[in-house]
């Protein structure tokens, strides 16, 4: 079986979950069947059966979702000979969609997140927010079969697209590397970052926007332990606005409480690996999360986690057990009081485990032994390709 796997990121181009599921997915997969992997950008270093795509010259300067529209046509025209095509986000959707129509193939869509649920993209999309929205919809009516990780992203799913036959949607969990994600003793990488090693740190990884709920956050660290360093890995803003608007509230956070470091390049995940193990706590206010990779990454290192809990948060993160789970909700005439109490809760959490080492350091333990026993990649390959052999 020779399987055409559809996607905007592969490595060394991976910026966010879907990039790192699909990294780590491929290798899993082709140790099962033959896998083409077709992605945006340059050549890649492993030539062999990876396929980049690049838009034609003539949409140079075009609003960007038709930048990526002629990405995909690019990639259909590459598919002829597979016996299927799985694609990955809005951005490669339409390419398994016409394969589907033009090679006679099955589609295979995996969900990763939902454009109906990021209604700030307009923000960054403009226009093309309306066009990638028409994409998602019609490529996933039309799917063969959608992969949802996480059963709250196939709540999230039925729920944006009721044509969907329910039969169709499946839920198969991201995996995580516990052999690369480990409990780092080195420390190198979190003093290069202006970080203590030694005194406590509540740390946050994510990109700058609305969705990974970063504004909640800075909002809730002046209510955090001024002992406690707060350390924030995030960058790649969405848009100017939303980066002139965290430069200034992260200003008034250090002027306030002080011990604040912003590290705001993509650090080499081995640092990252390095300041999550140093991490007292790891905080995740994501207000929109259909798994949340970034919290099993955090555990896997042995560190407690305090995230919202949204979406498929709460089938990674055991509440208790392994962390602390703070309700998120921005329904309602009381939207701002809702965000308020989201913002205590993360401040109360946090401070919680700073005051108990010993349970912060348990709750680490546990999520390193439930990352190992019930998040293999191996697990999600085999998975897939049941999905697979059950449509080719």
């Amino acid at each position: 079986m020779r399987i055409g796997l559809l996607t905007r990121e592969y490595p060394p181009d991976v910026y966010g979950g879907a990039g790192v599921h699909v990294e780590h997915l491929v290798p899993a997969l082709r140790s099962l069947v033959d896998v083409d992997v077709h992605c945006f950008g340059e050549p890649r270093p492993e030539a062999l059966d990876t396929h980049a795509h690049r838009a034609p010259g003539a949409l140079a300067g075009a609003n960007p979702a038709l930048q990526t529209l002629g990405v995909d046509l690019s990639m259909v025209a590459g598919l002829e000979g597979v016996d299927l095509a799985h694609s990955h986000t809005w951005y490669a959707n339409m390419a398994g969609h016409l394969a589907k129509i033009l090679h006679g193939v099955p589609h295979v869509v995996t969900a990763h997140s939902l454009e109906p649920r990021r209604p700030w993209k307009a923000e960054q999309l403009g226009g093309g927010y309306r066009l990638s929205s028409w994409v998602e919809r019609t490529s996933y009516e039309y799917a063969d079969a959608v992969i949802a990780v996480s059963a709250g992203m196939r709540t999230d799913v039925l729920e944006c697209y009721p044509a969907l036959d329910p039969s169709r949607v499946h839920v198969v969990h991201n995996g995580i590397d516990t052999d690369f994600y480990h409990p780092d003793a080195g420390r190198d990488a979190v003093r290069a970052a202006g970080v203590d090693p030694d005194r406590p740190i509540v740390v946050f990884v994510g990109r700058i926007t609305r969705q990974k709920g970063l504004g909640h956050l800075v909002a809730a660290a002046h209510h955090i332990d001024p002992s406690a360093q707060v350390v924030l890995c995030a960058g790649a803003p969405d848009t100017p606005e939303i980066a002139e608007e965290t430069e200034k509230a992260v200003a008034e956070l250090a002027s306030s409480r002080g011990n604040v470091v912003w590290v705001k390049g993509m650090l080499p995940t081995a640092d990252v690996r390095q300041l999550l193990s140093a991490a007292t706590v790891f905080v995740c206010p994501s207000v929109y999360e259909p798994l949340g990779i970034v919290n099993l990454e955090a555990m896997a290192c042995g560190t407690a986690v305090v995230a919202s809990d949204v979406g498929g948060i709460p089938e990674v993160v055991d509440d208790g057990v392994t962390g602390t789970l703070v309700h998120f909700s921005d329904q309602g005439s009381g939207h701002e009081h809702e965000q308020e109490a989201f913002r205590t809760g993360l401040a109360d959490a946090v401070n919680a485990l700073l005051a108990d080492p010993a349970r912060a350091a348990a709750m680490g333990a546990a999520g390193r032994e439930r990352a190992v026993r019930e998040f293999a990649w191996e697990q999600a390959a085999e998975r897939t390709v049941e999905i697979y052999r059950a449509l080719v």
